[in-house]
């Protein structure tokens, strides 16, 4: 439908310029004299240049955008060249080129200047510039050129969409942090530590046969000279601190802090030596097994960079509904909101000697309500870890937990 009314509409336009030109022709005809005769020839140039505008093909228009780089973290700025290109040299009074954004860039149209008026004239080739300010998370496509051209009367217009695809990552912002293990326990995981596996020579659990690496005062002397081999202790070991991260998607004000912090504390758990899994319930469960190292940071920040809060349940239920995946040694829980629920479920959890400690993300300079600070101290009485994290001050977040 919208094809046919463009066509009609450009057939009306054509038939409207050939009507001032019968026009004008006719007046020059019937009444003679100077002045319609110049009426006529001052419009006949644009008529025929509008003529030869409404032939003149967009379609041979090329369009190149290039970026500085494709991979940013929010806040950033993204800086655009759009290189337009054509064959012929036909002269265009007026070129308006704009930037097709995706839809979550839109909101960032009027602050940004996505669209410019150029004067190309008979140039084959012309470079615009601009730049988006404040990049949001997400992935962001840039499929199409907007050009827009027409003669100085505004008798014939052309437009035509070039197709550029495109695309940038715009990972979630974090802030550098020194994480510190919450606690050191046995056979439970809780020590973030560069090495992967250590041993406590004070814990003798057992004997074994001596392997290449063991020291020397390991030996068990008396189970080697009933054996007539040497044997050596074996020791209780403790592990690596692994960390489970569960993150709330539940539709909520603060959930870009939420993400920004998810990020932070993943980063900061990767670069301390330990491993970490993680598990979001948006519209979609993803959750991702406990690893280390770059490559594991690097697909959890690109989930985060398109998670959305479109949880259908809350997090309570989600601890309920993924309790058997979630009884890691140390559970952290980041939530904007402290519920009843929440606690009970994630009480659950401690019952079985895990550690649970729950991240409770506020706006700057916010503080707890008077329920949120009763369920609190319900939540300490449980053996629940709460901590209240503020926007912009993460970093005090483990010298807040190394205190308590």
């Amino acid at each position: 439908m919208r094809s046919i009314l463009s066509v009609l509409k450009k057939v009306w336009k054509l038939i409207v310029l050939f009507l001032l030109i019968g026009i004008t022709f006719s007046y020059a005809m019937f009444q003679g004299g100077f002045v319609s005769w110049f009426l006529f020839y001052s419009f006949l140039p644009f008529a025929i240049y509008a003529l030869s505008l409404s032939f003149y093909p967009l379609t041979h228009f090329q369009a190149v955008r290039v970026f500085q780089k494709t991979e940013f973290n929010a806040g950033e700025t993204l800086k655009v060249s759009i290189t337009i290109s054509r064959k012929s040299v036909f002269p265009l009074f007026f070129l308006v080129i704009e930037d097709c954004l995706s839809d979550q860039l839109l909101l960032l149209q009027e602050r940004n200047k996505t669209k410019a008026f150029l004067f190309p004239g008979f140039q084959k080739e012309i470079t615009w510039e601009y730049q988006v300010n404040d990049l949001q998370r997400g992935e962001h496509f840039f499929q199409y050129v907007r050009l827009k051209s027409g003669d100085p009367l505004g008798l014939i217009e052309k437009e035509i969409l070039v197709q550029t695809d495109n695309k940038i990552i715009v990972y979630p912002a974090y802030e550098e942090l020194i994480y510190r293990p919450l606690e050191n326990h046995f056979d439970q995981g809780m020590t973030a530590s560069k090495e992967r596996v250590q041993r406590d020579t004070s814990m003798a659990i057992g004997i074994r046969e001596y392997q290449p690496g063991d020291r020397f005062s390991w030996i068990n002397w008396k189970a080697t000279a009933k054996r007539n081999e040497i044997m050596t202790k074996e020791f209780e070991q403790r592990q690596s601190h692994d960390v489970y991260i569960l993150m709330d998607c539940a539709p909520n004000s603060r959930f870009e802090t939420i993400v920004s912090f998810s990020a932070s504390i993943i980063r900061a758990i990767l670069q301390k030596g330990a491993q970490v899994g993680f598990l979001s319930s948006a519209s979609e469960r993803v959750a991702f097994p406990i690893r280390g190292g770059e490559g594991q940071q690097l697909q959890l920040f690109y989930h985060l960079a398109k998670v959305k809060d479109n949880s259908p349940v809350s997090i309570d239920r989600v601890l309920e509904v993924e309790g058997f995946l979630l009884q890691q040694n140390n559970l952290m829980v980041v939530t904007g909101q402290l519920t009843r629920s929440l606690i009970e479920k994630a009480g659950l959890l401690t019952s079985k000697n895990n550690a649970v400690t729950i991240f409770i993300l506020k706006n700057e300079a916010e503080i707890l309500s008077q329920n949120e600070l009763a369920l609190m101290s319900a939540a300490n009485s449980r053996g629940l870890r709460i901590v209240l994290v503020h926007k912009g001050d993460f970093k005090a977040v483990f010298s807040e937990v190394a205190r308590r």
